[in-house]
């Protein structure tokens, strides 16, 4: 007769080596700087398309005005639009610092949700052993009852 495996480790053996779930969000929160919260909300809105139509409403009415206006109040030259190209130009270079910065902050939050999904997965793997520990030890645990029952050896399928 094949003696039982050892017993695993009991539940709240492993509950207490078991790490709280923290919110990492809240953190990273608390350490972003005014500026780096304006510059990531200013990244999310410009990334949406909100902010797409906005443009492009803006662009077609500029440039249908300055086509279809009557020539007296025409502010921008047709087929020139040096002034929309002026406007354009500003706008991006203000904003293409702004959506990099916005960018770094999301990234930083997504390196932080990446590292808790990490750690919650290595969690679960450790549940995980010791469910199949468990259930090791309760097979072993039948067969033994089992050969002691009938005399007779039993098949362990591994």
């Amino acid at each position: 007769m094949k003696p039982a495996p050892p017993p695993p480790s009991s539940l709240d053996a492993f509950l207490s080596r078991r790490k709280t779930a923290q919110d990492n969000y809240k953190e990273s929160i608390a350490q972003v700087s005014q500026g780096d919260l304006l510059a990531r909300a200013i990244t999310t809105s410009v990334g949406s398309m909100r902010f797409f139509a906005a443009i492009l409403a803006w662009t077609a009415l500029w440039i249908a005005w300055n086509l279809l206006a009557p020539p007296r109040l025409r502010f921008d030259p047709p087929m020139g639009f040096v002034f929309w190209l002026f406007m354009s130009n500003v706008i991006q270079l203000l904003l293409m610092p702004l959506i990099m910065v916005g960018q770094n902050v999301l990234a930083r939050h997504a390196e932080a949700r990446a590292q808790h999904d990490f750690e919650i997965n290595l969690q679960a793997e450790e549940e995980i052993e010791m469910i199949l520990r468990h259930l090791e030890y309760q097979t072993g645990l039948l067969l033994a009852l089992s050969e002691a029952r009938s005399g007779a050896p039993q098949e362990r399928h591994d």
